[in-house]
């Protein structure tokens, strides 16, 4: 479900909070493992309360046609509400998805959900040109998908009041925000290719705590071949994340053979500009730049093909 890239951007944070620490040595493997797990869990869990509030907002559709064939005084309109929505395809389809079910009962994620929020984007709803077009459409399952992407992406992604109780509310949207954009896209493409129990498959799970273990494990090491590459720097001021960011793609220098140094130079630079200071990129791409050449020289470098691991 997630790149290479947004794996990296997780181990980067996981190192991030352990450097935090007072002895960060003292911490085990198995304590640093969980670290990286938890964070990637955060990521699922929102994730799912993600799917699950423009479900919320389709299903209120049935709460409003009651409410409204209950006034004292109706109007026709009160007393034909078109519910279509809330059991359009796309809604049937989430709602009949076993790990969907089982990731909110398990991690009890209706916690997260604001009855009051699902009204307020319901009622916007209901007022949009896009829900008269829906409504007065033929029912089709691309028509069913759409309306619930406009719900997600216009009323609610686009809704600074919305997006801010989120920051407030929602544990680990600020830290994820982007990749969970990333992964509602990707779910309104192809929503049968989620799993909820599981953001990783098996080898990028591999990837990241190898990944993880091996900067840690290296680090002496990959300090005194990062160390003489900074007599151009203050020591003292580089960021502490380009400083991590750098360990990592060392370690995939020598110890993963099958990522390409090209790519491991152009994914850090990426996640330096994004998540360091405005010259982080620049700078990561320096370093590593002529550390790579010292290596290449040095014949310390030994790649091979993806296929052939």
């Amino acid at each position: 479900m997630i790149s290479r890239r947004n794996i990296r951007v997780k181990v980067m944070q996981t190192l991030y909070s352990l450097a935090t620490f007072d002895q960060p040595e003292a911490i085990n493997k198995l304590a640093v493992a969980r670290m990286l797990d938890e964070k990637l869990d955060h990521v699922l869990d929102v994730f799912t309360v993600c799917v699950l509030y423009p479900v919320k907002v389709a299903q209120y559709a049935e709460m409003d046609a009651i409410q409204r064939s209950s006034k004292y005084i109706r109007t026709d309109e009160d007393m034909n509400v078109d519910v279509r929505i809330a059991t359009n395809t796309q809604v049937i389809k989430t709602l009949e998805k076993a790990s969907f079910n089982e990731k909110i009962k398990k991690d009890k994620l209706e916690r997260f959900i604001d009855e009051e929020w699902v009204k307020k984007i319901y009622q916007q709803l209901v007022k949009t040109p896009e829900y008269s077009n829906y409504l007065s459409s033929a029912p089709s399952v691309a028509a069913d998908k759409q309306i619930m992407q406009f719900i997600w992406e216009k009323l609610m992604l686009e809704n600074e009041l919305l997006v801010s109780a989120f920051s407030d509310e929602l544990p680990g949207w600020e830290d994820n925000d982007e990749l969970i954009i990333m992964l509602m896209q990707n779910f309104y493409k192809n929503s049968s290719k989620v799993d909820f129990l599981r953001l990783l498959s098996a080898e990028k799970k591999e990837y990241a705590h190898d990944l993880l273990q091996t900067v840690l494990e290296k680090e002496a090491y990959c300090m005194e071949l990062i160390g003489p590459r900074l007599n151009n720097w203050d020591k003292e001021r580089v960021a502490v994340i380009d400083m991590l960011l750098l360990r990592m793609a060392v370690c995939e220098f020598l110890y993963f053979p099958t990522i390409p140094t090209k790519v491991t130079i152009n994914e850090y630079i990426d996640v330096a500009k994004q998540y360091s200071l405005p010259q982080s990129g620049q700078f990561v791409n320096g370093v590593l730049d002529n550390l790579l050449k010292d290596l290449e020289k040095d014949n310390m470098i030994r790649k091979q093909d993806r296929n052939a691991k």
